[in-house]
């Protein structure tokens, strides 16, 4: 019981979780939630303008001047090489290009809304050959297309490689970070802008990063608030259609107060999230857990196997200065006996006492994971007794293994 308070108490000063006992108390936290400033959240931190998206380049392209880390004889990139030469007018043979210095890469980045040409991205390289590492390499001109193909950027420059890779002669190898991948920063230039519907369409859709009916009204609510009646029409748990004005300057001041309108969001869905490889646990708010009895314990079987050899009259003939367990007789055995082969297995079981946990009504599930954790229970244990919790329906909650 100790535990159970001392760890409640803990959790209780921090703040990190916190479990709703009563519905009049339940109902408390949320006015007060609805009324404190700073905890209502800007709406430009809970929606995105609908249409309103960055779009994803990508690119081949070709690194050169690599210190004997490129792909060497790769034939993609001898093609590439081949055909890049014989725009300069060169005539090479692909068979004989062997391009330790070179490597083929493919070259992403993103495009922001509303880019114009002319304005510069951030581009990250990445090798697909044999290449060991491209660290003080140099992308040669790339073309960047979408997904309708279309060239919307160019690409070149140094590479900025954070990895370090090291091979020695007799095969070993030391690797830091990743060296097969590099950055240029300002290395892309755009070309085409992608056009957009935020100054011709009627409406503008809010689409909410977290689906919540509550949310979605209260958005809703707040604009109109603001910014007069019949501004703002809640759709469904995701959108919110606002009537924004048609001169495109007008529009964009128009965003600009509604972005920084604030909203009191409500409380997410009470969801145990655990990661069963690596142990991590999130809780939100609202998890309880109704009284419920866990007994778990672990059971631990290992097995031995020895092998024992017996040579029987084997011993060492003076005279002849040889081994009578090694003089083989006409059958091909030994004159004193046959070698065996024994096994000798050992087979022990351990099987820790089962430990039995006792929730009261009510209590934070932060305080259960805590004291299962006090004594010694590893993740999948904890994952198991969760899950057990679960169909026995004491905990009062989603749970989602991820």
């Amino acid at each position: 019981m100790r535990i159970f308070q001392a760890l409640r108490s803990f959790v209780l000063v921090l703040g990190v979780m916190a479990s709703v006992a009563t519905p009049v108390l339940a109902q408390q936290q949320v006015a007060a939630r609805s009324q404190r400033p700073d905890l209502q959240d800007r709406i430009k931190d809970m929606v995105t303008i609908g249409g309103i998206r960055p779009n994803q380049l990508v690119g081949y392209g070709l690194v050169v001047g690599l210190n004997g880390t490129g792909d060497g004889s790769v034939p993609v990139t001898n093609q590439t090489l081949q055909s890049l030469v014989a725009r300069f007018g060169i005539n090479v043979d692909a068979a004989g290009i062997n391009p330790k210095n070179a490597a083929a890469v493919m070259v992403t980045a993103e495009l922001p809304a509303f880019a114009k040409p002319g304005q510069r991205l951030d581009v990250t390289v990445s090798a697909f050959g044999k290449a060991t590492s491209l660290r003080g390499g140099s992308l040669l001109m790339t073309q960047l297309v979408g997904a309708d193909n279309e060239t919307y950027a160019m690409a070149q420059g140094n590479l900025a490689v954070g990895g370090l890779g090291i091979t020695g002669a007799d095969g070993s190898k030391v690797s830091v970070n990743i060296p097969t991948v590099g950055r240029i920063p300002g290395g892309g230039t755009v070309e085409r802008m992608v056009p957009n519907s935020f100054d011709t369409a009627p409406a503008l859709m809010l689409n909410l990063m977290q689906p919540d009916f509550t949310n979605s009204n209260r958005i809703a609510a707040a604009i109109n608030r603001q910014m007069g009646n019949g501004t703002a029409q809640a759709i469904d748990s995701m959108t919110v259609k606002v009537n924004a004005p048609k001169d495109a300057d007008k529009r964009v001041a128009f965003m600009s107060q509604i972005e920084e309108i604030k909203v009191g969001q409500s409380l997410p869905p009470a969801r145990v999230i655990v990661n069963s490889r690596t142990g991590t646990i999130v809780i939100s708010e609202g998890v309880r857990v109704t009284p419920a009895a866990v007994s778990h314990g672990s059971l631990t079987v290992r097995v031995k196997e020895n092998l024992n050899v017996s040579q029987p009259n084997a011993g060492v003939n003076v005279q002849e200065n040889t081994a009578i367990g090694n003089n083989a007789n006409a059958g091909g055995q030994p004159p004193g006996g046959q070698t065996v082969v024994t096994r000798d297995s050992q087979i022990g079981v351990d099987q820790q006492p089962a430990r039995t946990f006792l929730f009261a009504p009510d209590v934070p599930l932060s305080s259960i994971v805590d004291a299962v954790n006090a004594v010694g229970a590893s993740p999948s244990d904890l994952v198991a007794i969760l899950e057990a919790l679960r169909q026995a329906g004491a905990l009062h909650a989603e749970l989602v293994i991820i």
